[in-house]
């Protein structure tokens, strides 16, 4: 994020006021094949890297959890499962459309009473300071516009002793790795979106958003300057995904 009044949208600089907006437009184009996408996209492997997020977050039933730019809802029911009967889960986001793919997914599942649904901004969150043991987000801080300012948001409404999870896009460790990457970002996942979606562009604006979202190392600093304690990452599918995990003191 750039200090002079704009910023980063994908590769392109608008002023920060109009980035959620050009935000919006994406996951409005996208939203009704977000699931679909997603799964070609990654071969599926994205279930298992939420999955693993939801495990590292240390889940235990009855905790109350948030999960943010929750989208369709894949990270949100898997807490649901993790905090059982007595536990409840916020699935937010910003986007109305997204929210609306959540709530025809839950219908019928049998943890959606455990999860509520409200529309949030991740950089002013409308709940109370200390809301919640465990807060996860999902491949959506890169979209954020102003992510230290999430980051202070969520260290809010976290409960002493509470966890953050951040499941991200990175670039490979790998460096063999790194050509057929950049191909494949910026040559196939443009080509499916217009395949499945007829939308090419969206599709582009998701891999640069990758490229020029934080490094882990400059996440990491972020999260210990927003005041997270006990920092770290960890890297999956040869560096391509990382989990960034901190937690709120108790005192």
């Amino acid at each position: 994020m750039s200090d002079d009044g704009f910023t980063h949208f994908g590769y392109d600089s608008v002023g920060k006021e109009e980035k959620a907006g050009k935000v919006a437009e994406v996951f409005d184009r996208v939203s009704r094949h977000y699931d679909a996408m997603n799964d070609l996209m990654t071969w599926g492997l994205h279930r298992r890297w939420k999955r693993r997020a939801v495990a590292q977050a240390a889940v235990r039933p009855g905790e109350v959890a948030l999960d943010i730019a929750g989208g369709t809802g894949d990270i949100a029911i898997l807490l649901a499962e993790r905090v059982g009967p007595t536990g409840t889960v916020v699935l937010s986001d910003i986007n109305p459309s997204m929210l609306d793919q959540a709530r025809r997914r839950l219908e019928g599942n049998t943890n959606a009473s455990r999860i509520s649904i409200v529309e949030a901004d991740a950089e002013d969150l409308p709940f109370a300071d200390a809301s919640f043991d465990v807060v996860t987000i999902g491949f959506g801080l890169r979209n954020v516009t102003n992510q230290p300012r999430a980051l202070a948001s969520i260290l809010r409404v976290l409960k002493p002793g509470g966890r953050l999870v951040v499941l991200e896009f990175s670039s490979p460790v790998a460096w063999p790795v790194r050509p057929f990457y950049h191909l494949y970002s910026f040559t196939v996942l443009p080509a499916l979106g217009w395949l499945v979606v007829r939308d090419a562009k969206s599709y582009r604006y998701l891999a640069e958003s990758i490229r020029v979202h934080p490094d882990r190392d400059t996440l990491l600093e972020m999260m210990r300057d927003a005041g997270f304690d006990d920092c770290g990452y960890t890297t999956m599918f040869f560096g391509i995904v990382a989990t960034h995990r901190g937690g709120r003191g108790e005192g």
